[in-house]
């Protein structure tokens, strides 16, 4: 009888391993769903840069009262533009706030221009530090923040379809109904 390595048992065995953890992310309850370990937590501070001509974003506007929206965006993402009339849409809601990420400031500004500015105040984040305090994977997201600075909601994509109207709406509502 032929005698079977150890070693050639071991390429099945991590086989096996890695279809049960795959199999085990797919039926997670929300797959797509990246935790954040800021919720709950006071904002991390903004950046005092804002763009030529803007109201500058401040620390302390994040914990004036009422629900507010922090959008990390930049001209050069997609998926900023295409969530972008829902910003202005919100913007007549709540004080939406913008940190604009890594983006030349000519063409942040021409963007904001050509398309609207949604944004009550805007802070620049050209080298991504703010981002990275904030935990912003890639842009858009946005932060739903409550009348004393506290995260209490993180969107990462775009604010779009049913993404927008199952996962964000929902948590912003929420955010409004505990605020009265």
């Amino acid at each position: 009888m032929p005698r079977i390595s150890p070693l050639m048992l071991l390429p099945p065995a991590i086989f096996v391993a890695l279809a049960a953890t795959f199999l085990w992310g797919m039926n997670r309850e929300d797959p797509g769903n990246l935790p954040s370990t800021m919720i709950g937590r006071q904002a991390p501070a903004i950046p005092q840069t804002t763009l030529p001509g803007k109201q500058q974003l401040t620390d302390a506007m994040l914990r004036e009262p009422g629900v507010k929206l922090v959008n990390f965006w930049a001209s050069w993402c997609p998926p900023c533009r295409a969530e972008h009339p829902t910003l202005t849409e919100l913007s007549a809601r709540l004080p939406v706030y913008g940190v604009d990420l890594k983006d030349p400031e000519g063409a942040a500004l021409s963007f904001l221009n050509d398309d609207g500015d949604p944004f009550a105040a805007i802070a620049t984040d050209p080298r991504g530090r703010t981002a990275i305090d904030w935990g912003v994977t890639a842009p858009p997201e946005t932060f739903i923040i409550d009348g004393e600075g506290n995260i209490l909601y993180r969107h990462a994509g775009p604010l779009i379809r049913e993404d927008y109207t199952n996962r964000f709406l929902p948590q912003l509502e929420k955010a409004l109904a505990a605020q009265d």
